[in-house]
Formats: C-alpha cells, structure tokens, sequence
C-alpha cells in the first residue's frame, strides 16, 4: 500500500525537541515532510505574514523526513506555503508539536501548534495538535510517544470529518501518578487573570512585562482540565466556525424591529 504523506510543523522551531521526536515517531507511519518555523514562534494563534518576505530554506538535521523546511514566518504560514508551493499533492495527516507545555482550555486560542492543526483543517486534511504538559527545558517527550501513535494510527484508519482537527494534551508522568488512559473531553471554561508589570529599562524607558495566573472556573468532569488534572490523555475536537449558536436566537429577536 502507498504510505500516506505526512505533513509536520509546529511553534517551538524546527531544531526543537519536541519537533524532532514526532518527526521521528511519523516516519514510521508514512512519508514525511517538515515545514516548521526556523526559530520560537510560539502564542502566534492564527498569525500570517502579509507585510513582509518569507524565507524558506530546505534544510537536513535528521535522517528519516523526504524533506525538511526551515521557514521565516509563522506556523500557519508554514502550513500554507507547504499546501501551496512545497508539495506536490495535499498530504493525508497535518500533525503539529509535540508542543512544550499545555494547549488546553482558553490556550488553544493563542496557541501556535493548534493554529497550524486548525489551518491543516480548513483546508480538508486531518490534522492534530499534540502537547505535553512539561516547561521543562529537558522534557521527556518520549512520555508521549505511546499515546501518539494511538491517535495517529486512529485517524489514519478512520479518518476524520472535514473541518475538525483534534487538540491532544498529555499530562507529565510523574512517580506514582501513571496515564490512566484517554478522555474525549469538551474545552474547559477557564482563562488568565493577567497582569502588565510596569517596568523601566537601563536607559529609563517605560517597558511591559506580561504575567498572570491560570484560573479554572469550570467544575465539570467532561473537560480537558479534568482530564488532565486526574492524570488522563484530553482530546478536545476543534473546529475554526466560531460563531455562538447558542445566541443566534437571541440576537434575532433584540435586530428583529430593523429586518
């Protein structure tokens, strides 16, 4: 059988670790090309460069991709160029990652890594966003391995409706506290109360620090901070309609005297 092609990029940069390990875990499931930003573009959300050049330079860091591209732009831009310029046909999977830290809840909005997922998606390839939940700068992305092959092999079998990508978050295995399994989970209600430090510069310049805190309002049991928090693999499905169907109604009736 033809292996499928498999496009993968994310937001950490192309030399990351992350990156490297779900290169080396989707080599063995088809044919691979990396199109990935040449440094950090991480909490760029949907982001696209329109008011400057982008570069995109075929690179070699590891063996096993057909190709690897470092680009200039960000990771939509890179899921873009890939679809529009570097490949010859529409790939069958987009995967972006392996992320470093969590994409759950209201993170999925600023998100880089699920960015490039939900562009995969608008344009009709299955596609994922996988996380782990470690800021470490040594982070054993090898923790995940096993569950992203499950997804994956998953959506290369089935497929997946046109328009959803899966944002997959993977809690950090630590002593006594093993990956229980995987919850098909909703976003959870939850945000950051955030706060600008004012600040001043060697040569007494106003500058802002952002800082805050990470709130979880939600008190449901379905939600990926529940999943998450009780040691359980979240898979929230994606979609880039954003419109309030809950309001539509509503909004109807306060217009309805200028229709």
């Amino acid at each position: 059988m033809k292996r499928p092609l498999i496009l993968v990029t994310n937001d950490d940069g192309i030399s990351s670790l992350g990156i490297r390990n779900l290169i080396r875990i989707m080599n063995d499931f088809g044919n691979v090309v990396v199109v990935a930003p040449d440094g950090p573009q991480s909490a760029m959300g949907h982001a696209i460069t329109i008011d400057s050049t982008l570069r995109c330079d075929e690179i070699v860091i590891d063996k096993g991709p057909q190709k690897e591209f470092a680009c200039s732009g960000t990771p939509v831009d890179c899921v873009k160029l890939a679809i529009n310029q570097l490949l010859d046909i529409k790939p069958d999977l987009c995967v972006s990652g392996i992320n470093h830290g969590s994409n759950s809840s209201i993170n999925v909005i600023y998100s880089g890594t699920m960015s490039a997922a939900v562009e995969g998606a608008l344009n009709g390839i299955p596609s994922i966003g996988f996380s782990l939940l470690d800021y470490a700068q040594d982070a054993d992305f090898s923790q995940a391995e096993d569950y992203i092959r499950k997804v994956t092999r998953k959506v290369l079998d089935q497929g997946m409706e046109k328009g959803i990508c899966l944002n997959v978050n993977i809690p950090k295995v630590i002593e006594n506290k093993p990956i229980k399994g995987i919850k098909i989970c909703r976003q959870a209600n939850a945000n950051w109360e955030e706060e600008f430090e004012k600040r001043m510069d060697p040569k007494g310049r106003t500058y802002y620090w952002l800082t805050g805190k990470f709130v979880n309002y939600d008190k449901g049991t379905d939600s990926d901070e529940w999943a998450l928090e009780n040691h359980y693999v979240s898979i929230v499905p994606v979609q880039f309609d954003i419109t309030a169907y809950s309001y539509l109604s509503t909004l109807s009736e306060k217009f309805s005297n200028y229709e």
